[in-house]
């Protein structure tokens, strides 16, 4: 049973999408949003002289943070990080309802499990909004204190929901020694922790070869080589995105052009064992590589170094798309407390107001048409057109613009997940009808129903 449907999850999300904000912008450490942030983070660190032969990298994964979180000392954690950022407000609910808001949340976690249900009383569930917030805030509080001052000034330090990754120039029984000051910090945070001069993070791998730092794709080792089949019932636009994703990936990561041609044609071969033609394939390599192509070329990608370093230096700069939601939120945050400070309630109503009726509406006279996917039916989107276009091309109807568009079938997970108890188990069970009440001496027999929640 998970929470999709919980009656928490609409207050969760609320939480979440008030809170998280708030520490996107104050968080420091800055969290690392994904590789590619990473990577930019760690190409001006060596562009600034502090990566030395003699350079290590570590990472630490936190054991099951998510359920290991203790309830109360999170919600203490999250007062104080509100309070130290001069919050008294948050969205206009005051920080002591935000709490019991939170409270609510974490303390009502139900799961059911042998015809009982069971609340949860250490950590937050799995599938909850909210958890992920206060296990950053939570992890906000542990790091500053455990080990970001045995960390230099000039190293790199990140954080990644659970992953942590940091650089150091001190010998690897120090960073031992820090780690395991680290690890006895806290009772529920514990670390699994790996130093080399060569480790993966998420999904890059970073090496460090005498003081040049080489970066590259990672695979997990008992990763299979598999994507969405071609022959699978999905719209078309699913198998070019998984194309145009492997390759801006491959070229963002790779350092070099040797790493990036060992990419490619892994990215290749991996396409071809799931059914891709050949054809399909080279189209949209070539559409990829675009504007670094000659229109003479016989293959269809980049053949020198320096076609792949031009385009490198264009796509690594350039924000993810997680890069982008962050800043966004990060930007949303920060506009709604300078309209607060302003404290103009009515000069922000007039604002409002004037930028809702000045902006159009692109969906006006506009009728939208939905319909489950399937191969079979790749015909029907423009049948529908033509036969509305047939039918009502001298009506009023005319002036309103069809959109056709369609829905994917629900995975195998989602209809898999039990979403709710048997109802069986949420039936109360009848006590027996009569029962005696003592009172004063007296004896009385009521015939009333009772019910126990089983």
């Amino acid at each position: 049973m998970n929470t999709i449907h919980a009656a928490t999850t609409g207050i969760s999300r609320f939480l979440d999408q008030s809170i998280r904000p708030l520490f996107d912008m104050h968080a420091q450490p800055r969290p690392i949003i994904d590789g590619g942030h990473l990577l930019r983070q760690l190409e001006q660190y060596a562009r600034d002289g502090h990566l030395k032969f003699t350079t290590l990298f570590c990472t630490a994964d936190i054991k099951n943070l998510y359920t290991m979180l203790p309830q109360d000392e999170s919600l203490e954690i999250l007062e104080e990080f509100l309070r130290e950022h001069h919050y008294e407000k948050v969205q206009g609910i005051s920080i002591q309802v935000i709490l019991q808001l939170a409270h609510l949340v974490l303390k009502e976690t139900v799961f059911v499990d042998g015809n009982k249900f069971y609340r949860q009383i250490i950590g937050g569930a799995m599938g909850s909004p909210l958890t992920l917030t206060l296990a950053n805030i939570f992890m906000w509080k542990w790091e500053k204190n455990a080990i970001c001052g045995a960390i230099g000034q000039h190293e790199i330090y990140g954080r990644y929901i659970d992953d942590i990754f940091f650089t150091s120039n001190e010998p690897k029984t120090k960073i031992e020694a820090v780690m395991t000051k680290a690890n006895d910090f806290h009772p529920n945070i514990k670390l699994e922790a790996n130093i080399g001069s060569c480790v993966s993070f998420l999904d890059l791998l970073i090496n460090n070869k005498n003081g040049i730092l080489s970066t590259s794709v990672h695979h997990k080792p008992a990763a299979e080589p598999c994507v969405v089949p071609f022959i699978s019932d999905h719209p078309r636009h699913v198998f070019s995105n998984i194309i145009q994703a492997a390759l801006l990936r491959a070229v963002r990561y790779s350092s070099t052009f040797d790493i990036f041609e060992k990419e490619r044609r892994a990215i290749r071969l991996t396409l071809l064992y799931n059914v891709y033609p050949f054809r399909y394939i080279d189209t949209h390599f070539r559409k990829f590589f675009g504007r670094s192509l000659s229109k003479s070329s016989m293959i269809p990608f980049i053949a020198n170094e320096n076609q792949f370093l031009v385009m490198r230096n264009t796509l690594l700069p350039k924000l993810t798309v997680k890069e982008r939601e962050t800043q966004h939120r990060i930007a949303a945050a920060r506009l709604s407390k300078e309209t607060k400070d302003t404290n103009d309630k009515e000069k922000m109503t007039t604002i409002t107001t004037i930028s809702r009726q000045n902006k159009p509406n692109k969906f006006t006279n506009t009728l939208f048409l939905h319909y489950t996917h399937e191969q079979r039916l790749h015909t029907l989107k423009r049948d529908i057109h033509k036969i509305y276009s047939e039918i009502f091309h001298n009506a009023l109807s005319m002036d309103l613009r069809l959109i056709v568009g369609h829905r994917n079938h629900r995975n195998t997970g989602h209809e898999l997940i039990q979403k709710r108890p048997h109802r069986n188990i949420l039936k109360p069970t009848p006590l027996p009808s009569k029962i005696f009440l003592l009172n004063q001496g007296l004896s009385i027999i009521c015939n009333v129903t009772l019910f126990q929640i089983p």
